[in-house]
């Protein structure tokens, strides 16, 4: 059964972040608010927890996850930016996007694109993931919390505890989320391409 975490949204409890982050550090997975839509989150190297994201959202193995990193310091371990890349970055960030880059040695392999060897990356803008990733000290693997079947996500964490109460171990509730997911950019190649069009403004990129 999940637990339920009532966090404030503009000034997050200590007390519950810390309690939220161990039990990432004991492997747990979480369902929890950001600057788009909520998220499943795990950390790095929860190799079950990742599993256990593709099988409550029927992912096959062409899944870009997403790193969520707290600053461009955490971004630039885990991804290769070129100078120019870096300015446009810079320019939409922290916001409602995620980057496909090349990754470094530092993301494990069972992560990447199998083909193209990247990694979906980005920093948002919400407090209580802010939070989250400060007490946590290294990036959150994720993924929208998009169920089969379904074009929306859920919005409501009281909703999402009921849903999927056997399939995490927590939910944060900050009060009522976006259902627009990221704009995801591929910025691997020579030129930006626009994958999905979400909640940041895909022009600077067209």
């Amino acid at each position: 059964m999940a637990r339920y975490f009532d966090v404030h949204p503009d000034n997050p409890q200590p007390r519950l972040i810390g309690q939220v982050v161990e039990l990432l550090n004991a492997d747990g997975l979480i369902a929890y608010p950001t600057d788009s839509c909520y998220a499943l989150g795990c950390r790095l190297g929860n190799k079950e927890g990742i599993d256990r994201i593709r099988e409550i959202r029927s992912l096959d193995d062409n899944h870009h996850f997403t790193l969520i990193c707290r600053d461009f310091a955490q971004f630039g371990q885990f991804v290769r930016v070129s100078n120019a890349v870096f300015r446009l970055v810079k320019a939409a960030t922290p916001g409602g996007y995620t980057f496909i880059l090349p990754a470094t040695k530092e993301v494990p392999r069972r992560l990447l694109h199998p083909r193209k060897k990247t990694v979906g990356v980005r920093i948002p803008d919400h407090v209580v993931t802010q939070a989250l990733l400060a007490e946590l000290g290294e990036p959150l693997l994720s993924s929208t919390l998009l169920l089969p079947g379904e074009s929306e996500p859920p919005t409501q964490g009281w909703e999402i505890k009921e849903r999927l109460d056997h399939a995490v171990d927590a939910v944060i509730d900050a009060g009522e989320c976006g259902a627009t997911p990221t704009t995801v950019v591929d910025l691997s190649q020579d030129e930006p391409e626009i994958l999905r069009r979400g909640t940041g403004d895909p022009s600077l990129f067209e």
